[in-house]
């Protein structure tokens, strides 16, 4: 599977993105260049038939979960060793209001998973963690199997799912 994504870049007009939610834009406006600098998460962007057009993103970066966090259905499979078990962050995931309401978010969701499963073949990655920022993000996640987490809202998916969409 090819990806529909591209690495953000200098040539995106990113001061013309706006998704309704201040956070998701500042963010792309803002401070993403400036982690992709410091390696701190890696941008991907969807862009239109107009290169620098950016229709919608999302972040990638690696973390780690508490292995008491994780549901005990899942946990009773893993070492006891690890206090935590290593994953792959979706810290954001953003459409441009213009291209809202088409499935074009659920492709971006399936290119960041593709990505994130494709990158757990060359380094560990137990599952993919969401922090959905209000109840809609949470009920799209929710919809593509991602299990809520006890710590603060947050959602993970095994990467042992992720690949049965793949493989």
């Amino acid at each position: 599977m090819n990806y529909i994504t591209q690495k953000l870049d200098s040539i995106h007009r990113k001061k013309e993105f706006s998704c309704g939610k201040e956070i998701l834009d500042n963010y792309i406006r803002k401070q993403a260049g400036q982690d992709i600098r410091r390696k701190l998460s890696a941008c991907f962007v969807v862009a239109d038939e107009d290169p620098a057009l950016i229709k919608g993103y999302y972040t990638l970066s690696n973390t780690s979960i508490s292995l008491e966090t994780i549901p005990e259905s899942v946990r009773k499979r893993l070492p006891e060793s690890y206090t935590s078990i290593p994953a792959t962050l979706l810290g954001r995931l953003a459409l441009d209001s213009r291209f809202q309401g088409k499935g074009l978010s659920k492709l971006l969701l399936v290119d960041a998973l593709k990505r994130c499963y494709d990158t757990s073949q060359r380094i560990a990655s137990f599952a993919v963690i969401v922090d959905p920022i209000d109840p809609d993000a949470e009920k799209f996640y929710a919809a593509f199997g991602f299990i809520k987490l006890p710590d603060r809202g947050k959602m993970f998916l095994p990467i042992k799912t992720i690949k049965e969409l793949f493989d």
